[in-house]
């Protein structure tokens, strides 16, 4: 894992020292990670004052009760008692952590004890889960603007993420804060009960995040703001652990294992990638983009967002007449392939040009001109899996209006653009639910999709290079340009690198691994008739 440091960030690691300096702020490199997992409380949301609030309106009421009358009692602290002993546990070990701090002892009792039964520690837990409920409710939750837009630079960047808290209100949380969609996989106080595994700092909740995740650790970084749960990543074997000092335990965030602390995660960018925003338009640069003398263009599109616009619904994609001429011409001039996350079949009933080839399903299922055939033959032994997996998604959101789950040969994407905002966490859950109840398969996502596909190293970049192999493209003669719009097309831009051509379609700023940017569809086609007029120019 590399982690570039600066001023702002200390490094406490030995093997970070020796990585060179960015400014401003420290760097990831998005090549030697693949998700990042977040508590929630401190770092996400700010819902650590509103937990501090209730813990001590809770412990002060038992403790004024169990005194002798008239005996004064040392209430508690939220400086040192909240850090000390339940900053970041399960609100039961939080209890009796505090409890034995104060050398008082109760029965665990059971965790159906009412919020009024304060003789147990299920009943005192309660009791305070019941105050941070009613605090939620009257004053809603407030986020770290600057954790939010990390996210998002990380989802658009392909990366998988996970949030990770103690507490059983997670899910309550995301969704007052209007986040949930944010997030590919939830671990939280519920599911330690439900899998019977230990809170922070044991290493559980972050090893249970990487496999929903389809995360190695040692490919993961951890966020956290509290000592056990730096403690937790650490002992999970995660690659790289980020400690973030919202007081002042930046000494303690370290002694616990974190490789860097930071202040706040605006401190903390992604390397290799320039805002899209930045890049020049392919449209000026189409003398700039031609290959030089003895070489040839290989050119690959995808189709969705690319040569169609993004639509509702997957079926109204339609490719337009005036870019099939285009594409049509196109073929004639160059090599031209199209990849695609849809199915084969569809994808080539679509575009409706014989003489080009065709990678369906994320490059696992490929066609050619003559109907030539190439699968990706580690693909096939998941049909079945895909086949139970679907059927299980299908009896899950039947019930969810407007909620489509489309079955490719290779894949099973679920599509939620045209869902209620109330229901998408319905989606999500499903999803991640079949997901871990299935073997083999990760999960992955992007614009208003979620998508399972076989757990194996795959995707469009790599489909991209196969197809050119299994064409024989010489790579010394052919340039490979590239056009996408999506996360998954990123996976292109990475592979191809400074041996190609990568054109991003999007007019947002989200960092990218392209060389260039087209707005829209309709820039593409415009794009793509000016190459036309290059290749044949000069082929005269």
């Amino acid at each position: 894992m590399i982690v570039l440091p600066n001023e702002q960030a200390t490094s406490t690691n030995p093997g970070l020292s020796d990585l060179e300096t960015a400014a401003p702020g420290a760097e990831l490199a998005p090549e030697r990670f693949d998700a990042m997992v977040f508590d929630l409380d401190g770092v996400i949301t700010r819902t650590a004052k509103v937990h501090a609030a209730a813990w001590k309106r809770m412990f002060d009421d038992y403790l004024a009760k169990h005194v002798a009358p008239g005996e004064p009692y040392q209430p508690f602290d939220i400086e040192s008692d909240y850090l000390n002993y339940v900053d970041g546990k399960p609100r039961y070990d939080g209890v009796r952590s505090f409890l034995d701090a104060r050398g008082l002892e109760l029965p665990a009792g059971e965790p159906q004890d009412g919020p009024d039964k304060q003789e147990t520690i299920s009943g005192l837990g309660n009791r305070k889960d019941r105050f941070f409920m009613e605090t939620l409710r009257s004053d809603g939750v407030e986020v770290y603007t600057s954790t939010i837009d990390l996210i998002r630079v990380l989802r658009e960047a392909g990366k998988r993420i996970a949030v990770v808290s103690s507490s059983r209100n997670c899910q309550a949380v995301l969704e007052a804060a209007g986040i949930t969609a944010l997030f590919d996989a939830r671990v939280d106080g519920r599911d330690l009960q439900q899998l019977d595994v230990p809170g922070k700092p044991a290493p559980d909740m972050f090893l249970e995040a990487c496999r929903r995740l389809n995360s190695e650790p040692q490919r993961t970084i951890g966020v956290e703001d509290a000592m056990v749960g730096v403690q937790a990543a650490k002992a999970a074997g995660y690659g790289c652990v980020i400690g973030v000092n919202r007081g002042d335990v930046a000494d303690g965030l370290s002694e616990h294992g974190a490789d860097l602390v930071v202040r706040d995660l605006a401190e903390i960018h992604l390397a290799g990638g320039a805002p899209a925003q930045q890049l020049p338009s392919a449209l000026d640069r189409v003398d700039e983009i031609m290959p030089g003398d003895n070489q040839e263009l290989a050119i690959f599109l995808d189709y969705d967002g690319t040569l169609t616009p993004i639509v509702a619904r997957p079926e109204d994609a339609v490719l337009s007449d005036s870019m099939r001429q285009t594409l049509e011409r196109l073929c004639r001039l160059s090599e031209c392939a199209i990849i695609s996350g849809r199915d084969l079949a569809d994808v080539r009933e679509r575009v409706g040009i014989r003489n080009i080839w065709y990678a369906g399903s994320h490059g696992f299922d490929i066609a050619g001109p003559d109907n030539e055939r190439a699968e990706y033959q580690e693909g096939e032994e998941y049909l079945p899996v895909l086949d139970q997996a679907e059927q299980m998604l299908r009896d899950k959101l039947s019930a969810v209006p407007n909620c489509q789950v489309e079955r490719k040969r290779f894949s099973i994407a679920t599509h939620y653009r045209q869902v209620d905002d109330a229901d998408v966490e319905k989606v999500r859950q499903a999803v991640e639910e079949t997901q871990v109840a299935t073997s083999g398969l990760r999960l992955s996502s992007g614009k208003k999709i979620f998508e399972l596909q076989p757990d194996i190293e795959w995707d469009k970049g790599k489909a991209l290079l196969w197809l050119m192999q299994t064409l024989d493209m010489d790579p010394g003669r052919f340039v490979p340009l590239y056009i996408g719009d999506d996360v998954t097309d990123e996976d292109v831009f990475r592979e191809l690198g400074t041996a190609g051509v990568g054109i991003l379609v999007a007019p947002a700023s989200r960092p990218t691994g392209a060389s260039y940017r087209l707005d829209n569809p309709d820039a593409v086609e415009q794009f793509l008739e000016r190459l036309g007029d290059r290749l044949d120019s000069s082929s005269a």
